[in-house]
């Protein structure tokens, strides 16, 4: 049979039938990719695994207390009701409200600390490497801050009752530059959201990252690295 001069098109069939295995395929790796869903209504932490420490959950969170066992003040936190003392070099107090100071967040996915500043007060920078973070102000101001992976830095200086979030694992921090004491309540997506202090971790690792390896990054003369150092050396 001849050709009529311009060559047919192939059915759409096929690619229809390839869109849909793809999109199919992707939301079961999209499935299987994500966290599990719950299949208890709660799992409040085993005593010994969300208390402790050293303990380290095991995915999604620590061992369940048994529900035959569970009370009421499982779901009950009052550690955030008293101020962090604020008398350090860092005018900071933090009170941390994860898994392992209150059991009962085991599995849901949340947490929630406490950040007091005195004037002149800086929660030093730091980041958390498995939560988005929430900073609302409660009482005073706090210039809250991040840096993203292009180098930019996005700021703002919150008072009573305003909120600004933090994406996962940019490092931030929070100052207190008013006259007054401030205090805020900072909200995570995680249990647990780790946290990386950028100081301390680079100038109190142990064992220490050599003097030649932060010199040269820093730019720096390694006597400034030693001195550092010093400061943080546990």
């Amino acid at each position: 049979m001849g050709c009529s001069g311009a060559m047919s098109r192939p059915s759409s069939a096929p690619l229809l039938v390839l869109t849909v295995t793809m999109v199919a395929l992707a939301a079961f790796v999209s499935t299987c990719g994500a966290d599990p869903e719950p299949v208890q209504d709660f799992c409040v932490a085993a005593a010994g695994a969300g208390g402790d420490a050293d303990a380290s959950p095991a995915f999604p969170g620590f061992p369940c207390k048994p529900a035959s066992k569970v009370v009421s003040d499982d779901f009950f936190f009052a550690g955030l009701s008293r101020a962090g003392s604020t008398d350090n070099p860092f005018g900071a107090g933090l009170t941390p409200g994860n898994v392992k100071a209150f059991p009962g967040l085991n599995t849901l996915g949340v947490a929630i600390n406490r950040v007091d500043l005195a004037p002149g007060g800086v929660n030093p920078l730091h980041s958390h490497p498995r939560a988005a973070e929430l900073v609302h102000v409660i009482t005073g101001q706090m210039l809250v801050g991040f840096v993203s992976t292009a180098g930019k830095y996005y700021s703002k200086v919150l008072v009573e009752g305003e909120s600004f979030v933090i994406p996962r694992g940019l490092m931030h921090f929070q100052y207190n530059g008013g006259t007054v004491a401030a205090r805020a309540m900072t909200v995570f997506d995680s249990q647990l959201p780790g946290v990386v202090a950028a100081a301390p971790s680079l100038f109190g690792a142990d064992p220490e990252i050599p003097d030649a390896v932060l010199a040269k990054s820093f730019q720096v003369d390694i006597e400034i690295i030693k001195l550092l150092k010093s400061k943080f050396r546990k």
